[in-house]
């Protein structure tokens, strides 16, 4: 380690030792540099040390306040000399600058600062500074004396036309700073100064202040009477009643204009549309000093990421600065970082997140590096990643997961598990490391006997549940050791667990899995144990799962998964099956509840596999159920095609009579009505068709109700150009009537009574 690193460190060190003496000092007013007897006024090392971190020109700003502020508190005389010669600097801004502050940062605490007097004079010369910033530190540093201190010092400060002006309009600055009546009495009378710029400034801080500048001299003594007449501390309680509104809108205001201007942005964001300038536009404002630009940033690389096309530019541009943010200082930076690293797989963030996990300090933070770590490993050590980490660097990964598991905190306890199952899945450990971890684990599992420990439970056992997958290297080892908690663990109360334990059977076995689980949890009360069930069935099931997989057609989201998984089986078996399922599957009443378009896909399969299986009574009735289920579905072509098939190969004429109706009734809605009227001249070969003949009926209710678009005068001229053999009376006498209701009818009109 270098003297410089080795001397920062100690200084860091002794400030903390100091904190903790300022903690602990009475909480009565006492001085904070209260004395016990005065020590050897001699430059100590320690003392050495905390002036060089003041003075040296290396020192980083904060460095140079922490160490004025012990040296403040320093009992060595010297101590105070090295501030006030400090304080005297014009040549090194930095230096007074960090004194001011660190009596800023002592006149905001509870005690006050020995000997304050000091530095009366030093801070009031401060104020004729040169550097803006520096003077302005000075007023407010000199917060730390009571008004009456410095009252006749600003005043003569104010007036003497001999200073320079700048610093005259700081000392009003101090004034208005000062929360006392006197203070505000003295701005008023500046407002009447004669030097316009004084007078200028002097109404300005009496308006930030919300006090009344009156409209003359007069008006401002009345003013002046009555604030020398008010309450001190209703006069304070005004004053910060007054300040906390300005700070409200002040906030308001900021976030106001940060959300357009990052509404701006991301409207710019959104118009480039080359990857490459894209990526660049963000790696631009991650790098920039805005917080709250970086993390507009990070967002935008995190939706990027998650999105269905991720930007392959982004991670050359934006990488390395991801992997730097890892260690910013703001605390909100660092955490959505580490949040976007988890999603930056081609990123080699591994080292610098193990380096950040033992520095950090915030719990929240922490939890998310160590999840971004995991997956960090998990990603190096898959086999075709590109990146590659040093074995140590798991190693030490799995410590800390054994860390966050063995945690009493639920959420910590879960993240070590979901990092040990990443880091387990892979090669790279004996068996012997692997055992020791899967113990971990299981004996986590195990001491969870509460009902409130049910989702971590769930958690730790879908984790075991996934190291028994294909994919996990140790699966065999895994199977062996977690079977038995996933069979016990279908007796829990929580969900989460038996969907856990169900993962873990169907990894491990599913044709046993099914055959165990569709006894006692078809019906479990969780939807997602139900569907995984179905699932299993599609792809293992077989003749016995179609009962309970047929009592869940028609019941809500189960219904589509279960008729699937029915499809799948019967695809798979022989056309008995099929047969068998025929009239349960097709019943109105008491069935399956299955849809017609569900009937009709299985009627198809029944259908292939009687043809395939030469089973001409099965086919007959499949062909007779299709065309009954095309009609009752208006697919009209179809249902011609199967009822003219059968119409064909019917050997009886009453069979044929039978389908004769179905067939015309089909023939009229196609419409085809030469086929329909061909139909009718069949019929009537054999006999004369009284009013009440089937196919006369069919007729009439065509005729009564013309579909859109269809003439009944086609179907009209067809059936008269029909030539019976004989005499059929009643035959001629309907298509009279038929004609003298119907012939003027228009196509798709609606027809009129003749009134006969």
């Amino acid at each position: 380690m270098s003297t410089k690193r080795l001397q920062l460190g100690l200084l860091a060190f002794l400030i903390f030792c100091q904190s903790q003496v300022m903690t602990s000092l009475d909480r009565d007013g006492t001085a904070f540099g209260a004395k016990e007897p005065a020590k050897a006024a001699e430059l100590d090392p320690q003392l050495a040390l905390f002036k060089g971190a003041l003075l040296d020109k290396g020192s980083s700003d904060q460095m140079r306040v922490n160490a004025a502020a012990v040296m403040l508190l320093s009992e060595n005389p010297l101590a105070r000399s090295i501030l006030l010669d400090a304080l005297k600097q014009t040549e090194n801004g930095a230096v007074r600058d960090a004194v001011c502050k660190s009596l800023i940062q002592a006149g905001m605490g509870e005690g006050t600062i020995g000997e304050v007097d000091d530095f009366i004079a030093p801070l009031l010369a401060a104020l004729a500074a040169d550097n803006t910033t520096t003077a302005r530190l000075a007023a407010e540093a000199t917060l730390i004396f009571g008004y009456a201190q410095i009252s006749e010092q600003l005043d003569k400060l104010i007036n003497d036309g001999s200073v320079a002006l700048n610093a005259r309009l700081i000392a009003i600055y101090a004034l208005e700073l000062h929360p006392d009546i006197r203070a505000a009495v003295a701005l008023l009378a500046l407002v009447d100064n004669p030097q316009k710029e004084v007078a200028d400034e002097a109404q300005r801080a009496l308006v930030a202040l919300g006090i009344s500048v009156g409209e003359d001299a007069a008006d401002r003594r009345r003013i002046t009477k009555e604030l020398t007449g008010e309450d001190p501390t209703a006069f304070l309680q005004r004053r910060l009643i007054r300040k906390e509104s300005l700070i409200r809108s002040a906030k308001s205001e900021l976030t106001l204009w940060q959300g357009r201007y990052l509404q701006a942005l991301g409207d710019v964001y959104a118009a480039i549309s080359d990857d490459a300038e894209r990526a660049k536009f963000l790696a631009g404002h991650l790098g920039g000093s805005e917080t709250v630009v970086r993390l507009w940033a990070l967002e935008k690389i995190r939706q990027d990421r998650v999105g269905t096309r991720p930007n392959p530019k982004l991670p050359g541009e934006v990488g390395a600065i991801l992997v730097g943010l890892v260690s910013e200082k703001d605390r909100g930076v660092r955490l959505k970082t580490a949040s976007v690293l988890s999603f930056m797989t081609e990123v080699d963030s591994a080292q610098q997140l193990l380096a950040q996990l033992g520095d950090e300090q915030d719990d929240e933070v922490k939890t998310e590096l160590f999840s971004a770590l995991g997956r960090a490993c998990y990603i190096a050590f898959l086999p075709n990643s590109k990146i590659k980490i040093s074995p140590e660097i798991r190693k030490q990964t799995l410590v800390w997961a054994e860390t966050y598991l063995l945690d009493p905190k639920p959420a910590k306890a879960q993240k070590g598990a979901e990092v040990l199952r990443m880091l387990l899945e892979q090669d790279g450990l004996t068996n012997s490391a692997a055992e020791k971890y899967f113990g971990l684990l299981a004996k986590k599992y195990l001491a969870l006997k509460n009902d409130s420990d049910g989702p971590l439970r769930g958690e730790l056992l879908s984790a075991m549940a996934t190291l028994c997958a294909p994919q996990s290297v140790h699966k065999a080892q895994s199977r062996k050791r977690f079977g038995p908690l996933f069979e016990t663990a279908l007796s829990d109360k929580t969900d989460f667990v038996r969907e856990s334990a169900v993962d873990g059977l169907i990894y491990i076995d599913k044709a046993t899995a099914l055959k165990r689980l569709r006894k006692d949890f078809v019906s479990d009360t969780s939807l997602i144990i139900r569907k995984k069930l179905i699932a299993l069935a599609a792809e293992v099931g077989g003749r016995e799962d179609l009962p309970w997989l047929a009592g869940k057609i028609g019941a809500n989201s189960e219904s589509e998964p279960a008729w699937q998984a029915m499809l799948k089986i019967f695809n798979g078996a022989d056309a008995e099956v099929l047969n068998n399922w025929v009239e349960p599957f097709l019943a109105e009443t008491g069935g399956t509840g299955a849809s017609d378009s569900q009937k009709i896909t299985f009627l198809d399969v029944a259908k292939r596999k009687a043809v395939a299986e030469n089973k001409p009574k099965m086919l007959q009735s499949v062909e007779e159920n299709l065309a009954a289920l095309y009609l009752k579905t208006g697919q009209f072509e179809r249902a011609a095609d199967y009822l003219g098939r059968l119409y064909e190969a019917a050997a009886t004429v009453e069979a044929k009579q039978a389908i004769l109706p179905d067939l015309l009734y089909v023939y009229l809605r196609l419409p085809k009505v030469d086929l329909a009227a061909k139909l009718v001249e069949n019929r009537l070969l054999q006999q004369d068709l009284d009013p009440n003949d089937a196919v006369i009926r069919s007729v009439d209710d065509y005729l009564a109700k013309v579909p859109a678009g269809a003439d009944p005068n086609a179907l009209l001229e067809a059936l008269g150009k029909i030539e019976p053999p004989g005499a059929r009376p009643l035959w001629q006498d309907r298509l009279k009537q038929w004609l003298i209701r119907f012939g003027e009818a228009k196509a798709g009109g609606k027809s009129e009574p003749d009134g006969t």
